[in-house]
């Protein structure tokens, strides 16, 4: 089976499902802001704060369009969508998955982006980014798990059955 491709909003669970379903399956689970800040030896926010976000766009592209690995769930950072390359690339090697809730339900669960290292443009708000990626994120997905006051173990299970009904 192809490698299993989580994208969605900051906040949505990407990474958490993802280890879960990883261990649930057997695959292995890929953490594409850890191989980020792995290869610039810094953490996201000083990416970000250091190379602006176009700087970081540009590495986080990069990175994500060279991953090379099967049987793995990959969780990708909230703007990795932004990456033509890297989404076409991920695309091919994968299952793209779309984790899917509702600004409120983000809102609540964010709190802080600074800290989070979460790409926002000068002016950019939580709503602003939520609005224009939901676009590329329905775009690009294969499958969508709505997770709107759903707990890990729901969204979970949704995941599962839908991967089993695409075969």
């Amino acid at each position: 089976m192809k490698n299993i491709v989580l994208i969605g909003m900051p906040g949505v669970g990407k990474s958490t499902i993802g280890v879960i379903l990883a261990k649930e399956i057997g695959y292995q689970f890929v953490d594409s802001d850890l191989l980020i800040q792995k290869q610039e030896s810094r953490l996201l926010k000083d990416i970000i704060s250091s190379e602006g976000v176009e700087g970081f766009l540009s590495i986080e592209n990069q990175v994500n369009a060279s991953i090379d690995v099967s049987d793995s769930v990959i969780a990708t950072g909230g703007s990795a969508v932004y990456g033509a390359e890297a989404m076409a690339h991920l695309k091919e090697i994968g299952t793209i998955v779309y984790l899917k809730c509702s600004f409120d339900t983000l809102n609540k669960r964010l709190g802080d982006l600074k800290g989070r290292g979460v790409v926002l443009k000068k002016g950019q708000t939580l709503k602003d980014i939520f609005e224009e990626r939901r676009v590329l994120y329905e775009k690009y997905a294969d499958i969508i798990i709505e997770e709107n006051e759903k707990g890990i173990e729901e969204t979970l299970s949704l995941l599962l059955d839908a991967l089993h009904t695409l075969g």
